[in-house]
């Protein structure tokens, strides 16, 4: 007899994407509705963010409000969380950030949009997002589309390696490219189901392995950018971003929403159905470790 789950698993999630990832309304009605797939699937959402320098892991409706609407919200990486609190300001926390927070609170399953990762001219400007040593740092499952489309995947994933960690891709034999189903670069490994991602995770536990996994899912075809549109419009969005000499952490904001506005605002489309579809996974895996730990 299968006994039930003394409370819902928990699964962390990002504040970027809320404050400085899609515009208004759509960020706020997208931040609830992730949150409402998760708890119908079983899962209980903690919204991570800071607001008025109080560090918060479960924000409510209105918290999520004040960040998708107020001017002036920080973009906090991991090394800002104590700065913000010292300030008292109000900060949306990046994925690395989440990553920190959620293992300090115990929370093992991380969902977000796509990570920050190796940026097009890191061989010139040394652009590596702070999100990837915090996946190799944390012991934390990341459930994302993969790295944003404009950062290099091949490099990416040999960091990963580099590094230790896992990467594998939720029912695909290809790294997605976030907008796209497919980069056309081979993933590592490929996980079928939320057993076996479960399996993975208390594993590597028992085995006293440190450090996160990464899973990349696919969004689901009928929201996806062709990969050579997608290629296309990160192209045109880099070169619109070098000839306002733009870097660090204003290019990210910068780059979305010219990708948005190339592709007629058919890539706010798909950043939204893969972030619900995330959500999906996450929470169907989170409850799959629940029931393995119980």
């Amino acid at each position: 007899m299968e006994l039930p789950m003394a409370r819902p698993p928990l699964v962390a999630l990002e504040s970027t994407i809320i404050a400085h990832g899609m515009p208004y309304p759509q960020n706020v009605e997208t931040a609830l509705a992730v949150e409402a797939i998760m708890r119908a699937d079983g899962a209980e959402p903690k919204t991570i963010g800071i607001l008025a320098g109080e560090i918060i892991i479960g924000l409510t409706p209105a918290q999520i409000e004040t960040l998708g609407t107020q001017p002036g919200v920080w973009k906090a990486c991991e090394r800002d969380i104590a700065l913000a609190a010292a300030r008292r300001a109000n900060a949306a926390v990046t994925a690395g950030a989440s990553l920190a927070l959620a293992a300090r609170a115990g929370i093992e399953v991380f969902v977000t949009g796509g990570i920050g990762a190796v940026g097009p001219e890191a061989s010139r400007d040394f652009d590596i997002s702070a999100d990837l040593p915090a996946i190799a740092e944390y012991p934390v499952l990341t459930v994302c589309a993969g790295a944003k489309a404009f950062m290099d995947i091949p490099a990416t994933l040999e960091w990963l390696e580099t590094h230790r960690v896992p990467v594998a891709t939720w029912q695909a034999d290809d790294f997605p490219l976030f907008y796209s189903r497919s980069s056309g670069v081979p993933s590592p490994c490929r996980f079928d189901s939320a057993l076996d991602v479960a399996r993975l995770l208390l594993a590597r536990r028992r085995l006293g392995s440190r450090g996160g996994v990464l899973l990349a899912v696919p969004l689901p075809a009928e929201h996806a950018l062709p990969e050579a549109e997608t290629r296309s419009a990160v192209e045109e969005a880099l070169r619109r971003a070098r000839q306002q000499g733009l870097a660090g952490k204003a290019l990210t904001p910068f780059l979305l929403s010219q990708i948005q506005e190339i592709t007629a605002g058919r890539s706010l489309d798909s950043n939204i159905a893969l972030i619900k579809n995330n959500a999906r996974i996450g929470a169907e895996i989170a409850v799959a470790l629940a029931k393995l730990q119980h």
